[in-house]
């Protein structure tokens, strides 16, 4: 095999979806990795560390909660996960416990091909000290505790300036209510979704050209936000 080829593990338990997607990838020009199950995706993942992995929630016996889990204490690699419509509190966990994005089955190929060159492109790029945002007329200077809208300064609370940071730091990861409310407000607030679509609804007002028709700060009806840059 191509040894300069990015890897991607796929894990489904449904032998079809297996077929399609190793298909899919295998004609974008990824190397593709199957597994059948939690225990052989975790060997599979520890012995030839994927670029990326695409993983099924539904499995027998091993979930791919605990798949995610036992993955997120040695690897760093972007996880996607597939879920059923039902399973909305599974994939809020999965999400929780340190997968980057979601697809809901069934899903449109173009959309995940595209979903996942962007988690691999920003999987490779190498951290510096940059510490400044700028896209579409927004401009977020995190070190300054700046935010610009077309040149003009606007002024954020600190609350507003910490969730918009914790946003733009992960850029094109869906982050979950949960780890908003705990990251900028404290563990206590983890439930408290309203205080959270407040402060997304002025911090909107603020930066946004339309705040009713947001280009930056994205919904994801039942789980969070997504902080939305142009190179994703």
């Amino acid at each position: 095999m191509d040894s300069n080829k990015e890897k991607i593990l796929v894990v489904d338990d449904d032998v079809q979806i297996r077929r399609a997607l190793k298909n899919a990838l295998s004609a974008r020009g990824y190397e593709v990795l199957l597994a059948s199950n939690g225990d052989e995706a975790l060997e599979i993942a520890s012995l030839e560390l994927p670029s990326m992995i695409i993983l099924d929630l539904s499995m027998p016996g091993m979930t791919g909660l605990d798949v995610c889990k036992e993955l997120r204490t040695w690897s760093q690699a972007p996880i996607l996960v597939l879920s059923v419509h039902d399973k909305e509190k599974d994939k809020v966990s999965a999400l929780d416990l340190g997968a980057d994005d979601y697809l809901t089955k069934p899903f449109n190929t173009g959309e995940l091909l595209a979903r996942i060159r962007a988690h691999i492109r920003r999987a490779k790029q190498v951290p510096s000290s940059v510490t400044v945002f700028e896209s579409r007329g927004l401009k977020v200077d995190l070190s300054r505790h700046q935010v610009f809208r077309d040149g003009q300064e606007v002024k954020l609370t600190k609350t507003e300036f910490s969730l918009l940071q914790y946003l733009v730091k992960n850029s094109g990861r869906v982050v979950t209510y949960t780890i908003l409310l705990s990251e900028v407000w404290g563990p206590e607030y983890e439930g408290d979704t309203q205080t959270l679509r407040v402060h997304i609804g002025n911090l909107r007002k603020k930066i946004e050209g339309d705040p009713n028709r947001p280009n930056f700060i994205l919904t994801e009806p039942g789980v969070g936000y997504r902080f939305y840059a142009n190179n994703d």
